[in-house]
């Protein structure tokens, strides 16, 4: 702190010292100035903001595709998948695909759909629950807070 001086004396200040006099609050009566290297100091704020973006994880959404015939063994795979994106913290769209005549079997898809989300419970919650739009049937898993 070198207290209120005229931007001469300041100038002359940070000439002798060898570094930038940079103008930190414009607004401020009298305006707040710091002596520093201004180089040094750009770089410690593109690395504060590099950290920070860092810290901020983006939460995606990822997807599974079911279809009605699945069978056991590839629903118990594609549910540890789910697991493993739920255990990320991402948010999982489920996705059955119903193709020619399977269209007829709506209610057992939902069944089917319905039964694997319940199997997911311990580890999310329903954002969204099965429900049919067109041909296919979505649901919608939010990781549960711990």
């Amino acid at each position: 702190m070198l207290g209120v001086m005229s931007s001469d004396d300041a100038r002359a200040r940070a000439n002798e010292l060898g570094v930038d006099l940079v103008e930190i609050s414009p607004t401020a009566k009298p305006p707040v100035c710091k002596l520093i290297d201004y180089g040094k100091f750009l770089y410690e704020e593109k690395k504060k903001q590099q950290e920070n973006k860092k810290s901020e994880k983006t939460h995606e959404i990822k997807g599974i595709r079911l279809t009605f015939k699945i069978d056991v063994g590839d629903l118990e795979r594609q549910k540890k998948l789910a697991e493993k994106f739920l255990g990320e913290g991402n948010t999982v769209r489920i996705q059955m695909r119903l193709r020619g005549r399977e269209r007829a079997h709506t209610p057992l898809a939902i069944q089917k759909l319905t039964a694997f989300l319940e199997s997911l419970s311990s580890v999310s919650s329903i954002e969204q629950p099965a429900r049919p739009n067109g041909f296919q049937i979505i649901a919608i898993l939010k990781p549960s807070k711990k």
